[in-house]
């Protein structure tokens, strides 16, 4: 294979001698200088003189007095007279998208010498004035006609009366807004083309040969400029094309190459350009998913790569690809050279300065001066942050465990680095410096790791700290010289676009190993073994069009870029690349996600059509096998049971507790009793908005705890008076709820008051009306003795195991005890849920989807209580009652737990002496069936257990 530049290098030593004495040499871009070179060095066995190489871009800069302005400073002055033309008060946040939009129509219009004056002139007179426009060409007339019969000025709505007055005042914008740039020596890069077009004196151009290599599209101002340098025998042409499109009228592929051809003849033979029509191997390959061609990468590399490695290249259509890509690339690959920048979006310099600009604008209310906690654990989560501060770990865990939605600033400045961070900014200098100081910070760590560390993502992350210290810096020199004045919301999302669209350079030597590459940076080069990967229909070509104040008609009338002009440049990129590789692999992904529709692009199909030779078609399939998940089984071994006593045994542990919810465990599921109560594994703590159910309990718990004290203060007695007097006091009975909501939801002191939001609120007045209800149940139940509420209750119990006797106690908190007459009741409050009515006490140890957890914990708290009155010689009887607050309207509502078989009359356990002996009986039991150590740890078999599991993904049941 002879590549086009090694032509054009041969060909140009023997036409210029070697002497290459002010001749300059322009590309497209100045990647394929680099290559030329070397082809150039080798026509040559002695040194000679190196030609100039500049890049088309350069080669204008160079010829003009005035310098490519920065981005924003060209939108903040474009919006200075934009307000001046329009006496507009639209913000420069609302502003700046138009603005980006408006500079790109400019620099279209001045790249391709449009008449402005004409194209921006007041629609209704253009539309009168068409007949007499001689100055355009009929296919251009007949784009406007087109375009003013669409537009129907007759039957203007309000967007199209806002498009006439905006573009009323174009005109005097585009001349205003260059003036003010010129009066600054600077510019936009279609102006300064323009102006250089405008004022060109050949004859004062530094070199005597300027060489065109490589070309495709041109605007109008590179037409001109090759057009002048032609006509003053100062040009020469090497244009790279086929003849399998060049001779197919029409073909997009060529559109532009013929009429290149045609103005500008080529200094090759056509007869050099007949690859296409050759066989060669072509293979299309189907993915079944984006990654999916990335997993195939490496095989296709081991079988693929050419001795000389840089005559094989990896070409992504998508470039979001290129990591994925860099992790995959095979051992054997010995150099690579990456011709993409690596996004600035994704290294953590990126993400450290979002979090930082979250946390100051959307993370922080200056009316109450607090900051949001997902903003700042957001922040503390960040690696930098772990680097640089030693308190951020612990603070981020203290912060999650006491649920602090909305830590003040003091909190959060547990070091130098953290008051740094967590310093209200009041304004843009502040929080620019506050970037650049903390960017400073990470810059410092990465000096003092080891200068030998090699690690390539390591030195690019390096890179992207830099890269995005300088784009703060620019920032804040704007902000500074008042070129930019806005709202911190628009500096942030000002700031985040540019990162986005920033990306960081790779360092090599272009001229040796693998490429790999973006579609754009294949221009000029060629390779013997090619793969391109998401060769997809919107992404090769890219989906949509730029957007635009001008339409579609009138930029084609003007002879503006269209999106007809893309397609025939990504066409042109497509057959160029393939027409002298030996071997081309094209993937495709045929998954539908967002733009891209799953299906092979168009100029993958028409190539298929149109080249006469096979094309192999595979499919690439993605590898499952169905995961078996094998039984978990924990043996109670010697190590299992000695942890077991070391938990349960109160002669190991002070504090051993076997309790309701323990014991409910294991009958739901013994796996679930080993990891929570033997392993003490627990789910890590979660901060949410969201009140769940367990925690909507606890704050009502709460506040019935508090009533009930305050109403008991002076005496036991609960009498109809006080409950009702209360009733009354709404606004005493939100304290309560507001004070439980503080103490056990949003962790503050009693004197500050609870934000919340809709769904809180809301669910803070569903409480309020479950106390409501709960007092009106106890007006129908009073006057009662209230004995206490949150009681705790314990009983020592002794378990005999066949390696020794357990010394352990059951017990816990019961919601609530009170007394009348003859009754003592055990009250355990519900806030959700349905009654339940077990058929017998056995049936409350059998594991089943139906057994009732909240009438078993509630008959272990009675048969201690039950106990405790017997050693008292107490002859009260004891009632335990499950009172299920949302369900207690009714006049007839009784908490009392009732019994019974199905469709039998139940009965009511108003005394629950009766069945206390049975209960014990299967208690005892269940306690030995949990210390035998012949009984293993074994997963449920019911299955509704397992939904809301804290460790389902441990067990992947």
């Amino acid at each position: 294979m002879e590549t086009f530049l090694k032509q054009v290098a041969h060909d140009l030593y023997n036409k210029t001698e070697g002497n290459f004495t002010k001749v300059a040499i322009v590309f497209p871009n100045k990647r394929a200088s680099l290559f030329f070179n070397e082809y150039l060095a080798q026509e040559s066995d002695r040194p000679i003189w190196s030609p100039t190489y500049v890049s088309i871009s350069e080669l204008f800069r160079q010829s003009s007095d005035l310098s490519i302005a920065d981005p924003i400073k060209l939108v903040c002055d474009l919006y200075k007279v934009f307000q001046k033309a329009t006496g507009s008060k639209e913000t420069l946040d609302d502003f700046y998208f138009w603005g980006e939009m408006l500079i790109a129509d400019f620099d279209d219009a001045d790249k391709n010498m449009a008449d402005t004056h004409a194209l921006f002139s007041n629609l209704k007179d253009l539309n009168e004035l068409m007949d007499n426009y001689d100055f355009l060409e009929e296919g251009q007339k007949e784009a406007l006609s087109q375009f003013f019969h669409n537009f129907s000025i007759n039957q203007v709505t309000e967007l199209k009366q806002r498009f006439i007055s905006m573009w009323n005042v174009l005109g005097d914008i585009y001349t205003e807004y260059k003036a003010l740039l010129e009066s600054q020596s600077i510019a936009y890069e279609g102006m300064l083309y323009r102006q250089v077009i405008e004022q060109l004196d050949v004859e004062a151009l530094p070199y005597n040969k300027y060489i065109f290599v490589g070309f495709n599209v041109l605007n109008k101002v590179e037409h001109t400029l090759f057009k002048k340098l032609n006509e003053a025998g100062k040009a020469m042409f090497y244009w790279d094309y086929d003849t399998f499109y060049l001779n197919k009228t029409p073909h997009e592929a060529g559109e532009f190459i013929r009429r290149n051809l045609r103005d500008f003849p080529s200094e090759l033979p056509a007869s050099f350009f007949d690859n296409l029509n050759q066989p060669k191997e072509v293979t299309f390959i189907e993915s079944p998913t984006e990654n999916g061609q990335v997993r195939y990468l490496p095989q296709w590399i081991r079988e693929n790569l050419t001795s000389q490695e840089k005559e094989t290249a990896v070409v992504l259509c998508n470039e979001a690809l290129l990591q994925p890509v860099l992790h995959a690339l095979p051992d054997n690959v010995k150099h690579i050279n990456i011709t993409m920048g690596f996004p600035l979006s994704q290294t953590p310099a990126y993400s450290f300065v979002n979090a930082l600009m979250e946390l100051h604008t959307s993370g922080y209310n200056p009316n109450n001066g607090r900051y949001l906690f997902a903003e700042v654990i957001s922040v503390l989560k960040h690696p930098y942050t772990r680097q640089l501060s030693p308190e951020a770990e612990k603070l981020e865990q203290t912060l999650t465990r006491d649920n602090r939605f909305y830590p003040l600033p003091s909190e959060l400045k547990q070091d130098n680095v953290l008051e740094l961070l967590f310093t209200p900014r009041r304004n843009n200098p502040d929080l620019c410096s506050m970037l650049s100081e903390a960017l400073k910070e990470v810059a410092v760590i990465y000096q003092q790791q080891a200068a030998s560390h090699s690690d390539a993502f390591d030195q690019l992350y390096r890179e992207s700290l830099f890269k995005t210290y300088t784009l703060v810096n620019r920032f804040h020199t704007l902000i500074e010289s008042k070129e930019l004045n806005v709202q911190a919301g628009t500096f942030q999302r000002l700031l985040t676009r540019v990162m986005s669209s920033s990306s960081i350079p790779f360092h090599g030597e272009p001229a040796i190993g693998m490429q790999v590459m973006g579609v754009l940076e294949t221009r000029n080069l060629d390779f013997r073994h090619l793969i391109m990967l998401s060769v997809n229909e919107g992404q090769l070509p890219k989906a949509g069009g730029d957007s635009s104040f001008i339409p579609y008609n009138l930029r084609k009338a003007f002879g503006m870029t269209t999106i007809d002009h893309k397609i025939a440049v990504y066409a042109y990129y497509f057959y160029r690349l393939m027409q002298r590789a030996e071997k081309v692999t094209l993937v495709y992904n045929t998954a539908t996600d967002g733009i891209n529709r799953g299906e092979l692009s168009r100029f993958m199909l028409q190539f298929l059509i149109e080249w006469g030779y096979p094309v192999l078609r595979k499919q690439l399939e993605a590898a499952q096998s169905p995961q078996d998940s094998t039984p978990i089984i924990i043996e109670k071994t010697p190590d299992v049971m000695e942890r077991m006593k070391s938990v349960f045994d109160i002669r190991n542990n002070p504090k051993a507790l076997i309790s309701p919810s323990a014991l409910n465990c294991y009958l739901d599921c013994p796996l679930k009793f080993y990891y929570k109560y033997v392993a003490l594994l627990s789910a890590p703590d979660e901060v949410t908005a969201d009140i769940d159910s367990a925690k909507f309990g606890s704050i009502f718990h709460y506040a019935a705890e508090h009533i009930y004290k305050d109403l008991t203060a002076h005496g036991k007695l609960i009498s109809k008076e006080n409950l009702e007097t209360l009733l009354k006091d709404e606004v005493r009975l939100q304290t309560y709820v507001d004070n439980g909501f503080k103490e056990l939801f949003f962790n503050l002191s009693q004197n500050e008051q609870p934000e919340y939001n809709g769904i809180q609120l809301i669910n803070s007045a569903v409480i309020v009306k479950y106390i409501q209800q709960l007092l009106r149940n106890d007006l129908r139940y009073a006057p009662f003795t209230f004995i206490g509420s949150e009681q705790r209750i314990f009983e020592n119990i002794e378990i005999c195991t066949s390696t020794g006797d357990i010394q352990s106690r059951i017990g816990g908190i019961i919601d609530r005890i009170d007394s009348k007459g003859e009754s003592l009741r055990i009250v355990d409050y519900k806030t959700g849920g349905d009654a339940d009515t077990p058929a017998n006490v056995q049936s409350l140890f059998i594991p089943d989807k139906k057994r009732s957890n909240y009438v078993f914990q509630t008959f272990l708290y009675a048969s201690i209580v039950c106990k405790k009155l017997r050693e008292k010689n107490d002859s009260r009887l004891v009632a335990p009652a499950l009172l299920y607050i949302h369900r207690a309207a009714s006049e007839n509502y009784s908490p009392v737990i009732q019994m019974g078989e199905p469709r039998k009359p139940k009965e009511p356990v108003d005394n629950f002496a009766q069945y206390e002996g049975d209960f014990r009986e299967n208690l005892k039991t269940l306690l030995e069936d949990i210390f035998n150590p012949d009984i293993s740890f074994t997963q449920t078999e019911i299955e509704d257990k397992c939904a809301y599991c804290d460790f389902k993904a441990l067990c992947k049941k």
